[in-house]
């Protein structure tokens, strides 16, 4: 059961994100949840290292969707699709 609802969060972080972010980004369902998935743990990450959370806990919703957002950026510039064409 824990499985199949870290699926259905990461896909409403993911959709989050999205909406926050608008622009042309590949995926659909799958990548969305796998985004929403890896913002968990980029915030988990980035809270840990900054001293935010402690060993045992998690990176709440908001917090996810900003670490979904920070993986989405990331992925825009090394692609190339943040920037502004002429």
């Amino acid at each position: 059961m824990g499985l199949i609802v870290t699926i259905i969060i990461g896909f409403f972080v993911g959709l989050i994100a999205k909406f926050l972010m608008p622009g042309r980004d590949p995926g659909g369902f799958i990548i969305t949840i796998l985004l929403g998935i890896g913002g968990a743990l980029t915030a988990n990450f980035l809270g840990r290292a900054l001293g935010l959370y402690s060993t045992n806990e998690a990176a709440g919703f908001i917090a996810s969707v900003i670490g979904a957002m920070i993986l989405l950026a990331i992925y825009r510039a090394f692609s190339g699709r943040g920037r502004l064409t002429h």
